[in-house]
């Protein structure tokens, strides 16, 4: 007969952390920062993670070459006395040039949603999945497979194109499976490298945004599953740092309270607002180049520049907002609080520039700036929502950031077909009415996620062990 009894904290001077023993009498003394092993650890994630995005989302940049949009009437209907000079430039010459230089293909707006949705398949797929191949694997191996295996068929996109749609697709949704399994991989790195007090910093810079390859190496050579495998890592740091962790882990397998999981409202709040976010964040990466070329009709030099200036703005917000969420923990902020904060502030301003984008397209610097606000903004979750599995369940984190990260992933399936429909149907108002139903969704999640959410570790999360009688 077996029971299972909960832990609570004994008179021992010592308790073994990922193998180790750690005193518990001495309180965890702080080391450096700068130049430490996790803070190196972030930055090679971040690297990964803006590999994989870009690669993820490149072909929103080039759809606007790649399809023949002269058919296509223009949703501009005001002035653009604001316009550049020579930002939109001759676009005979540069439709004539690109004819010479690259193929063009006549795919209509569903089709190219589908293109888009294509990839997020496999993405939505195998986030669990990878952050439980993590836990079990190590995030070494199974992120650094993905990363080359992505690279390597990113190179492929262009044969597949040219054989055909099937092969686009089915390209594109392999990539996916390669990707979904990097992005839910690396959250197990979390739960064994980023002290309590730093972890929105760490997973604010790991998660804001041909090197794919190099990326690959540099990861394979110098990231490791946990601290204590690490051969570079100074001591203090690695004392500290397990020192951080110790009531978190315990030292044996223990089966999962499913089960309670899926009785657990702050872990569904957690979910429902993550895929409503990322309803808002894959609107802005799928479909803010074609919104501008179907506005201002510019070339893709120029599109492509108007493009990447949200997504910049994005990258130093996101960084931003994990020092910020730290900076309130150490003012004795509660800590649900600060991920409540956090989170409206990355949903409801970004949101709302969106919708007002069809009111102000008679000026690129209105629309550009909108643009650049909102997608500036919705980094910020990172350190709110996303993360919060690190909060109710330490020990489960990365199975549950990525199946959490998976099912908000169905989002980025939804859009393009959802975009497609409306663009389809009204060219003149299909935008209007595809940015209020994104607001409408993103404030249906965030209410969800303000009402139930909580940040303390939930009972069917709590270290216990097995005790024979």
């Amino acid at each position: 007969m077996a029971t299972m009894v909960e832990l609570s904290p004994t008179s021992e001077q010592c308790e073994f952390v990922l193998g180790l023993p750690v005193n518990k009498k001495t309180p965890p003394r702080k080391v450096p920062s700068l130049c430490s092993m996790r803070y190196s650890i972030a930055f090679i994630a971040h690297i990964c993670n803006f590999t994989l995005i870009a690669q993820n989302s490149i072909i929103s940049i080039t759809m606007v070459a790649m399809v023949n949009n002269t058919d296509q009437p223009s949703h501009l209907n005001s002035s653009t006395e604001w316009f550049p000079d020579g930002l939109n430039g001759d676009q005979h010459e540069a439709s004539k040039h690109l004819s010479i230089k690259a193929p063009v293909y006549n795919w209509s707006p569903q089709t190219q949603g589908i293109i888009f949705s294509s990839v997020q398949y496999g993405m939505m797929l195998m986030q669990g999945p990878g952050g439980y191949l993590a836990g079990k694997l190590g995030t070494k191996k199974v992120v650094g497979i993905a990363l080359l295996g992505s690279s390597l068929l990113t190179l492929c996109i262009p044969l597949a194109a040219n054989l055909g749609l099937a092969f686009l697709l089915a390209t594109r949704a392999v990539q996916g499976l390669t990707q979904g399994a990097g992005y839910g991989g690396q959250f197990a790195l979390w739960q064994k490298w980023a002290p309590p007090n730093e972890r929105s910093r760490l997973c604010s810079i790991a998660m804001s945004g041909s090197i794919g390859v190099v990326c690959c190496l540099l990861w394979l050579i110098l990231v490791y599953d946990d601290p204590v495998s690490h051969p570079w890592i100074s001591s203090p740091e690695k004392e500290y740092i397990l020192s951080s962790l110790d009531q978190q882990f315990n030292s044996e397998e223990q089966p999962l309270p499913i089960k309670a999981m899926l009785k657990s409202l702050p872990l569904w709040s957690m979910c429902l607002c993550s895929m409503t976010h990322q309803w808002l964040v894959n609107t802005l990466i799928i479909y803010t180049p074609t919104y501008i070329s179907s506005v201002f009709k510019v070339n893709i030099r120029d599109n492509g520049l108007l493009s990447s200036l949200p997504f910049f703005v994005a990258w130093v917000i996101g960084i931003l907002g994990g020092l910020l969420a730290d900076f309130l923990l150490s003012k004795n902020f509660r800590l649900i609080t600060v991920r409540k904060i956090i989170t409206i502030l990355g949903n409801t301003p970004p949101a709302a520039l969106v919708v007002a984008l069809p009111y102000v397209q008679s000026s690129y610097i209105a629309t550009t700036t909108f643009l650049t606000l909102s997608c500036g903004l919705s980094p910020l979750c990172q350190s709110g929502v996303y993360i919060n599995a690190l909060d109710i369940a330490p020990r489960y984190a990365s199975l549950l950031m990525g199946t959490s990260r998976g099912l908000a992933h169905s989002s980025a399936v939804m859009v393009p077909i959802v975009a497609g429909f409306f663009l389809n149907q009204d060219s003149e108002f299909g935008w209007r009415n595809f940015f209020f139903v994104l607001f409408a969704i993103n404030l249906f999640g965030l209410i969800i996620y303000l009402v139930f959410a909580k940040a303390d570790i939930q009972e069917w999360a709590r270290e216990r062990k097995l005790t024979r009688l």
